[in-house]
């Protein structure tokens, strides 16, 4: 989940990693993440959780000390944490959009019969939100009242199997909310392109679909691991509107000075860098960047064309 308040940008992730180790072990991580406006280290704290569990719906969350609890409504969650010093957690996430999902159920499927997958992730996407509350960290209590963005993902595959690198988008202006995920699988699966993405507006989704694209249309390398590091971008969402109409936005320009630049593997529990870090040519790095001199995003509509700034929010992972 994703949000940002004027200068200030929030990064929040939910992780609940199983291992099918002999079946029997299961792990669950709380992350959260502050990016700070005036290049200061990101606020980082991820915390692993105890008796985590979900409701008999599958649809909250609970563990020790941490909860993502799901409203009557089924339109808003609460996020609440206390499982660390650094960051106490008390916000609501309202979506003031309808949601999206590609496909049937959300799911893509890897392997040779589509009837006997033996592999799939699952993602849905509530693009436009309203978040009201704070975090409490030991310098203050930062309010973190505004628009943002929630994800669902889950992912019944080893990482480096399901894709080689990620696309990660989120744009918001005061009028629109664009996002994107967009991942390329492994070569054993034919380096394939796969993208999912929309746009909404108050009370409703203008487009969403997979003709989208993600592009780095200047990079360089990164001298610690030598991923080409992007450096400008060029984002493309294409669909129709309810009534058939055509849409087509476009973002691009310069991502300037990362946020962060995040090592996986050593973030993550042992288990999971047991199972990733031993495989043959995984390095998997994730880059955050939100420009400071804003971006536009330029909009067309059936024919009727539009210029909107806004915030934008992206990540490129590279894994294999």
């Amino acid at each position: 989940m994703s949000r940002e308040l004027q200068s200030v940008r929030l990064l929040r992730y939910l992780d609940l990693s199983l291992s099918s180790l002999s079946g029997l072990h299961t792990t669950c991580q709380f992350n959260t993440k502050i990016f700070y406006p005036d290049s200061r280290e990101p606020l980082w704290a991820s915390d692993p959780l105890d008796q985590a569990d979900f409701d008999a719906e599958k649809l909250s969350f609970h563990a020790d000390g941490c909860a993502f609890t799901l409203n009557e409504a089924g339109d808003s969650y609460a996020v609440k944490s206390v499982v660390s010093e650094e960051s106490i957690v008390n916000l609501t996430v309202t979506r003031t959009a309808p949601g999206f999902q590609a496909g049937k159920d959300g799911k893509t499927f890897f392997g040779t019969d589509p009837a006997k997958p033996w592999g799939s992730m699952r993602h849905a996407f509530w693009p436009r939100c309203k978040v009201e509350g704070s975090i409490i960290t030991k310098a203050g209590e930062v309010d973190f009242t505004g628009r943002g963005f929630f994800s669902h993902a889950l992912q019944g595959m080893k990482p480096h199997h399901a894709a080689a690198k990620w696309n990660f988008v989120d744009f918001q202006t005061p009028t629109y909310s664009a996002v994107m995920m967009e991942y390329t699988t492994p070569p054993s699966y034919g380096s394939t392109v796969v993208n999912v993405g929309g746009i909404a507006t108050d009370g409703k989704i203008l487009c969403a679909g997979s003709k989208n694209s993600a592009t780095h249309t200047k990079t360089q390398a990164d001298v610690e691991n030598e991923w080409p590091e992007p450096e400008e971008v060029k984002f493309i969402w294409k669909g129709t509107t309810k009534s058939n109409e055509d849409v087509e936005a476009v973002v691009e320009g310069s991502l300037g000075r990362r946020l962060d630049r995040v090592d996986v593997l050593a973030k993550v529990p042992g288990f999971i860098k047991a199972l990733v870090g031993g495989t043959v040519g995984t390095k998997p790095y994730i880059y955050q960047y939100s420009p400071q001199s804003r971006l536009s995003m330029k909009i067309n509509i059936h024919g009727k064309e539009s210029v909107e700034e806004g915030t934008l929010f992206s990540e490129a992972t590279f894994i294999s």
